[in-house]
């Protein structure tokens, strides 16, 4: 039916109307700082994110607010000053840092632990994963909204810290690992009171599972947000749990030849097809409960003997250089260690996993919309010390 005139007047004035507000409501892109000092970059870490509205179509990342120069301090240390260092990388799994250096300079000294030493070795090693994951797997959960899960999580990692604690007596960071072997035994009913932490840590897995993974809300925030398809992981260098729940069934635990225990244990590398923000947090999870069956293999069948090597008492390292790396609680941690003979090494570079697991976040973030921006960082689960080395 034919519009009359003043129908068509109206039609004509409702549209310029429609026209000059949409003309009002455009706006400029606005640059949102996330960062240094925030919660949900857990450090001194800053995102910039240029936003159309909510949604992210730029982003970068800036770090160095925090860097300690931890490569070149190493060149004015001796060899066994630098586990004090090198624990402060990623503070809240420190043996772990000890290790990789630890096993370069034997390298180079060509020495090895004995078989217990080892063995402890790689028991405190999967300790330190568990205490740093469990908080994780809780701070996740805070950051998306749910305050109940942190709780639970630092309740049951004490228990972990209590362990370490009673072997090299340092909470929080040991320097407890020697050239050639551990600066001390285990002590009486140790591992007992082990193995029940380690029951502890199991049970800690499936009431996170059943409070979190099981939750809607969790879910919708974390499922298809964040994905990273294998062939970008890869090319940004990300490892750890990172790539695995990208489906690269790739663990330096299994797959290189190392003097540590996991080699004579028998687990299971987890991946996930996804690559999203809940793959993560759910490789992370099934890690954890694995880390603990590996504790208790490794409790039963600890090796009796010695646990030091023959070392000179004033250690001086055989010119020469050594890389080593190992599957840390944050992905790949390595130690390129060039020695000219002296009591120190001339130099050191240290390849942290979190430097490369954020490179990712410039591709990742875009499109990405801003409360997502949250999701995102907390699933890639860095610590700023093993950024700013």
């Amino acid at each position: 039916m034919a519009l009359t005139e003043q129908q068509q007047r109206a039609y004509v004035a409702s549209q310029a109307a429609d026209a000059r507000l949409n003309v009002e409501l455009q706006t400029e892109d606005m640059v949102l700082n996330i960062g240094p000092q925030h919660p949900a970059t857990h450090g001194t870490l800053r995102v910039v994110a240029r936003l159309d509205g909510e949604q992210v179509v730029w982003a970068d990342v800036v770090c160095g607010y925090m860097h300690r120069g931890y490569e070149k301090l190493t060149e004015v240390r001796t060899y066994p000053q630098i586990t004090t260092l090198v624990n402060r990388i990623d503070w809240l799994s420190s043996f772990a840092n000890e290790v990789p250096f630890i096993l370069a300079a034997e390298k180079l000294m060509e020495i090895e632990a004995p078989p217990r030493a080892q063995y402890i070795r790689t028991i405190l090693f999967e300790l330190a994963r568990i205490a740093n994951i469990t908080l994780f797997i809780g701070t996740m959960g805070a950051d998306l909204g749910a305050i109940t899960p942190v709780f639970y999580a630092f309740r049951d990692r004490e228990r972990i810290l209590n362990q370490i604690e009673a072997v090299t007596g340092g909470r929080f960071h040991p320097n407890f690992d020697r050239i050639g072997g551990l600066k001390d035994d285990l002590p009486r009913g140790w591992i007992d009171e082990t193995k029940n932490a380690m029951v502890r840590v199991r049970e800690f897995c499936d009431e996170l599972e059943e409070l979190l993974m099981g939750n809607e809300i969790f879910q919708a925030r974390t499922r298809g947000i964040g994905v990273i398809p294998s062939d970008i992981g890869l090319s940004y260098g990300l490892s750890g749990a990172n790539i695995r729940a990208s489906g690269i069934d790739w663990d330096l635990r299994r797959d290189q030849d190392l003097p540590l225990a996991w080699k004579d244990l028998d687990w299971k590398v987890w991946t996930h097809p996804d690559g999203d923000s809940f793959a993560r947090f759910w490789v992370r999870l099934q890690e954890t409960r694995e880390a603990s069956k590996m504790v208790d293999q490794m409790l039963d069948g600890l090796p009796a003997g010695s646990i030091q090597a023959k070392v000179p008492r004033i250690i001086k390292v055989p010119a020469g250089e050594a890389w080593v790396h190992t599957e840390n609680p944050l992905g790949e941690m390595g130690y390129y260690v060039v020695s000219q003979g002296g009591l120190g090494p001339f130099r050191c570079k240290i390849r942290s996993a979190s430097f490369n697991n954020v490179s990712v976040l410039p591709w990742l973030l875009r499109g990405a919309y801003v409360p997502d921006i949250i999701t995102i960082l907390a699933s890639l689960y860095f610590i700023l010390g093993d950024i700013d080395r």
